[in-house]
């Protein structure tokens, strides 16, 4: 278990990753169960039929406006993240210029040095006074949260390229654009979106922060407001749905990556 030189087999690679899953379900099962002997009412640690009826109502049963909260509140909260998403990946592209230019790197490294350590969720109240309750202040406030991070990250790792990359090419006769784009960009772009998908856990608690102060649909949204009545049949499903959409995202970014270059590995 504990030896640095030790190669896991084919199964065993297959088990491990699922054993703590297991036992984190065995667990949960177990507590409820000896909760609902004590109270069979019980609302704060539901069994697993009860969450499962929970989800099953959300997902396939129309509410009293005939709507499916479930995909109602996912499809909110997905284009949310998927216009905030547009945002922060131009920050790569200003970090990228930061990192090449030095007057633009005069110009914006310390502001966003600055803008990087104000607290997200201290400017929304301010958000919601400027732009509104609606789509506007929760799409500010992930971009807000999360842009400055990728900006520095993606301007720390331009600056980290050998310099005699550059003047080679340069020698070459290559041009600014050139320069930027085929031999920086792609030396950087993998480890960027790495940074990207690392923060994506940001980016939904961000979401759900703003959802949750000011929605009429979302997953964050859904979550507080049956939180109102302590339905806990319905809260940790949407949390583990919110949670499972997270790691596919995370999952398939990582697998394209590795694909998309996996050079970087040879």
């Amino acid at each position: 278990m504990f030896d640095i030189r030790a190669t896991p087999g084919k199964s065993v690679s297959y088990l491990l990753p699922v054993l703590p899953f297991l036992i984190s379900i065995l667990f949960y099962i177990y507590a409820s169960g000896e909760r609902h002997k004590e109270n069979p009412k019980d609302k704060l640690v539901p069994t697993v039929g009860q969450m499962a009826k929970g989800f099953g109502r959300t997902a396939f049963e129309p509410d009293r406006k005939g709507d499916y909260r479930l995909w109602l509140d996912t499809w909110a909260s997905t284009k949310r993240i998927a216009i905030s998403m547009v945002f922060i990946f131009l920050g790569v592209f200003i970090g990228l210029y930061m990192g090449m230019f030095p007057y633009l790197d005069k110009l914006l490294h310390t502001f966003f040095l600055f803008f990087d350590k104000i607290p997200a969720l201290a400017v929304l109240p301010i958000l919601f006074i400027v732009f509104g309750l609606g789509e506007v202040s929760k799409v500010a406030l992930i971009v807000i949260g999360v842009l400055p991070t990728i900006v520095l990250d993606t301007y720390i790792r331009v600056k980290a390229v050998p310099k005699e990359q550059v003047i080679k090419a340069m020698t070459l006769n290559a041009s600014t654009q050139e320069i930027v784009y085929r031999v920086v960009f792609p030396k950087i772009i993998p480890q960027v979106l790495d940074t990207i998908r690392l923060n994506f856990k940001a980016v939904i608690l961000f979401l759900i922060a703003g959802e949750a102060l000011a929605a009429t649909a979302g997953l964050g949204y859904r979550i507080f407001v049956v939180r109102r009545y302590i339905a806990m049949d319905i809260i940790i499903p949407y949390v583990i749905w919110i949670s499972l959409l997270a790691f596919m995202v995370d999952f398939g970014m990582q697998r394209w990556i590795k694909y998309r270059y996996r050079w970087l590995n040879k």
